[in-house]
């Protein structure tokens, strides 16, 4: 149930409305694109969408495509760090496994999603990636911080908290 003068689907539960905003985040559905208000202290006890009713937070990078990029990244409370990746890179490749770790160890703190520069090469051009593996971090639809090249899971970990 939506309070007068807000968007349907934006408040999920109408038990929360009266709770204070800082209570809530703004979460993006992986599996449907629906934006979802969770309590922050659900996003540990495994919040489902509201819509799909599937896991929000999966621990896994979110496939990202043009039809779902801008709904991610102005639609998470949470940062956005996205892997401009390709196919034939090495780099990209060998970046991989560290990035499906640090998409799990980091699953209440950050979305983690990959994009395919092959695939989607507009969005490549949008926000001018050169080099692959490039990743931007997006915090309130905006890029907040950028680094090209690979890394391993520590260096993964600790340049995400510092960015977002």
């Amino acid at each position: 149930m939506s309070p007068p003068g807000r968007p349907k689907g934006e408040y999920r539960s109408a038990q929360h409305e009266g709770s204070p905003v800082s209570a809530h985040l703004r979460v993006v559905c992986p599996h449907c694109d629906t934006t979802n208000r969770v309590l922050r202290e659900r996003l540990d006890a495994g919040a489902n969408c509201g819509s799909c009713k599937q896991v929000l937070l999966h621990g896994r990078p979110l496939e990202l495509t043009a039809a779902n990029f801008d709904r991610h990244v102005a639609g998470n409370d949470l940062p956005l760090v996205v892997d401009f990746w390709a196919p034939w890179c090495g780099p990209c490749r060998m970046m991989a496994p560290a990035y499906e770790q640090a998409a799990a160890q980091l699953a209440r703190e950050a979305r983690i999603a990959k994009l395919d520069t092959e695939s989607e090469p507009g969005l490549a051009a949008r926000f001018g990636i050169r080099s692959i593996p490039t990743l931007i971090v997006f915090r309130d639809g905006r890029e907040v911080a950028r680094q090209s090249g690979a890394m391993d899971l520590p260096g993964l970990l600790r340049w995400i908290r510092a960015s977002g």
